[in-house]
């Protein structure tokens, strides 16, 4: 498994419910791009439409070796599920607070596949003890290495 980028802001903003593993429909200069590292997932979301799961915001930039035929870098693309999974997910996204955000991107036996969450936003109470609970561990870290 590849890992080609992760988003490091949706696990500090958002309260992640279930996961899922999505596959991605794109296009050949978009698969070469991701190939070389480049892609940001930070500012994408998942909407449903229809029977069908979109991403929306991911951006994937043009590959320089490409022509005229080089791929939009922030068009919406296709998450491929089976059905009951895009249900469970348009069920639960539909109600209040509730939002599905990609939490990372990687390629798995040659296919680029989309880590994505069901999520609730976190309240700044919220994200403010997960920062007191980061920083405690990492003090604690601190001290062991000392006494070693």
């Amino acid at each position: 498994m590849k890992r080609i980028c992760v988003n490091k802001k949706a696990r500090f903003q958002y309260e992640i419910l279930d996961s899922f593993e999505a596959g991605l429909a794109l296009r050949g200069t978009e698969v070469k791009s991701l190939r070389e590292g480049r892609s940001s997932i930070t500012q994408s979301f998942g909407r449903i439409r229809g029977d069908e799961l979109w991403l929306y915001g991911m951006d994937i930039p043009a590959y320089d070796a490409g022509s005229i035929y080089n791929h939009d870098p922030k068009r919406a693309r296709k998450l491929l599920l089976h059905k009951r999974e895009i249900k469970k997910l348009s069920d639960a996204a539909s109600q209040k607070g509730f939002t599905i955000v990609p939490l990372s991107l990687y390629f798995k036996r040659g296919w680029a596949k989309v880590e994505l969450a069901l999520a609730r936003g976190k309240t700044t109470y919220d994200k403010r003890e997960t920062i007191k609970r980061r920083e405690s561990k990492r003090e604690m870290a601190q001290i062991r290495g000392r006494k070693k």
